[in-house]
């Protein structure tokens, strides 16, 4: 079993900066520090090495030709000093105080002597540490000729860097505690013109734009939208870019609601007509007169279609009403007695189905339109029963979920073809693809179907602030609607308003 790769979370920008402060002052702390060490130590050493030639100087030219006196005062703690002539074993000492001394061994001496000619080397000398040393040949000592070694320890000189050492890493740890304090500071600052930019685009982004009022209050306060600052270059582009949307919303709004204007009108204008169509129709098919084959066909066909059309008229209406939010007189509504009711009637208009209802015992109650609700019940039966054959299985199933009602209605027919389902609440959508639908000889549809039913059936539920949505696959094909049992605050006063 693989596990997927753990992806690092992105840095915010307030700890990019702070940490890019912080390691700013660490860079420039420990270049300054590494600077100033090397510069003192390296002087400690030229002073170290100027006292060690000093003495050099006074070994080899002192009274009593290169002889050290034993008490004398003028020698520093620590002084080391050997010799090595010719005929005779090397000798050194340490000094270890005012007229006081301690003979080097033999190994200590051998590392003293060892040292290179002339300049001043360092040197580690077992059990005193390191040393700065210089080693002198031609001195002569009762005319016997040699070498002098001098050496001066370098302990004080490291001392003095370790302690400046620490100096600096505490001087440095308190300046990185400063900088990351002052960053944080200077970040919250300087960012929150950003944040309240973030806040307005929030609000934004939970206005309900697809529907209801396309206004949009929401700008970015003119503090925060000066083009001078680079905040203030982001906060003018969103208000542009928000007063660009707003122009987009209230175009679309007026062209949709011209649209609606147009069918209602359309609509109205087209009842009248279409009475008459029908009514002149049957007038002239109940004459008394013999009237041909043909022309009592073609009154059927006008009758009919005048009948189809004058539906699709009143769908049409409805859809309209429903989008300006008309007609809806909300109380309760007892669900079970309205399901059960409507597929009773759907037993007696189809017989050649099967019809089942599995619901709770009543009261399931919702808040709603009771004449919508029974329409949403209907249309979704009369839809199972159009698109499937005789003996199909259609349940309509209630059930309670926490503050919602769900309503299932199942059929065990063709199914929907799947390019189809994302469009299927479309207007004029049909599911005649994979589900059956009846014709005549001419190829005209005889099932009643407008093409509006299930667009109506979602109008109805956006309108109670419900949800319906569709599965399908060959057997099993169900239509599940969710309702709030009781609708909010915020419902009632978009209702009110509208």
């Amino acid at each position: 079993m693989t596990t997927a790769p753990h992806v690092r979370a992105p840095w915010s920008i307030r700890r990019r900066l702070v940490l890019g402060v912080v390691a700013l002052v660490a860079v420039v702390g420990v270049l300054i520090g590494t600077v100033s060490v090397f510069a003192l130590r390296q002087n400690l050493l030229q002073r170290l090495d100027s006292q060690v030639e000093e003495v050099m100087r006074f070994v080899t030219t002192g009274p009593g030709g290169s002889q050290l006196p034993g008490g004398a005062d003028n020698l520093r703690s620590g002084l080391v000093v050997a010799y090595a002539f010719e005929g005779s074993d090397p000798v050194g000492y340490v000094y270890t105080g005012p007229g006081s001394r301690t003979a080097l061994t033999s190994e200590q001496i051998s590392q003293v002597l060892a040292a290179s000619r002339g300049s001043v080397t360092t040197v580690q000398i077992s059990g005193l540490g390191s040393y700065r040393v210089q080693v002198r040949e031609g001195t002569t000592v009762q005319g016997v000729a040699g070498a002098a070694a001098v050496g001066m320890s370098m302990s004080e000189v490291d001392t003095t860097t370790w302690t400046l050492v620490g100096i600096f890493a505490l001087v440095t740890a308190g300046a990185l505690l400063l900088a990351a304090a002052g960053a944080v500071a200077l970040t919250r600052v300087a960012l929150r013109p950003l944040g309240r930019v973030t806040e307005t685009a929030t609000r934004v982004t939970e206005l309900q734009l697809a529907s209801g009022d396309v206004a949009i209050p929401e700008r970015v306060p003119a503090s925060e939208a000066d083009p001078r600052t680079e905040v203030g270059q982001v906060g003018a582009a969103i208000n542009r870019m928000l007063g660009h949307v707003e122009n987009a919303l209230v175009a679309r709004q007026q062209s949709e609601e011209k649209v609606r204007r147009f069918v209602a009108d359309a609509s109205h204008e087209l009842r009248t007509p279409l009475a008459s169509i029908r009514g002149y129709a049957e007038l002239t098919r109940r004459s008394d007169e013999e009237l041909p084959v043909d022309a009592i066909r073609s009154l059927d066909r006008i009758e009919s279609e005048s009948i189809r059309m004058t539906a699709l008229v009143e769908d049409l209406l409805e859809l309209a009403r429903l989008d300006e939010g008309q007609g809806l007189v909300f109380g309760e509504v007892e669900l079970v007695r309205l399901v059960t009711d409507a597929v009773g009637d759907a037993y007696v208009a189809a017989p050649d189905h099967e019809w089942e209802v599995v619901a709770p015992e009543p009261p399931l109650a919702v808040e709603g339109d009771a004449a919508r609700l029974h329409q949403v019940v209907v249309n979704l039966l009369a839809n199972a029963h159009r698109h499937t054959p005789e003996g199909t299985a259609v349940t309509v199933t209630l059930a309670a979920e926490g503050d919602e009602v769900v309503l299932t209605v199942a059929d065990d027919g063709p199914g929907i073809d799947p390019e189809l389902q994302p469009r299927l609440f479309e207007r004029f959508a049909r599911g005649d693809v994979s589900r059956t639908r009846t014709t005549d000889v001419a190829g005209r549809s005889t099932s009643g179907s407008t093409g509006l039913g299930l667009a109506i059936v979602a109008a109805v539920v956006e309108a109670h602030h419900g949800t319906i949505g569709v599965e399908s696959e060959p057997g099993d094909t169900r239509f599940t609607v969710r309702l709030p049992r009781r609708r909010n605050a915020s419902d009632e006063a978009g209702d009110l308003a509208d």
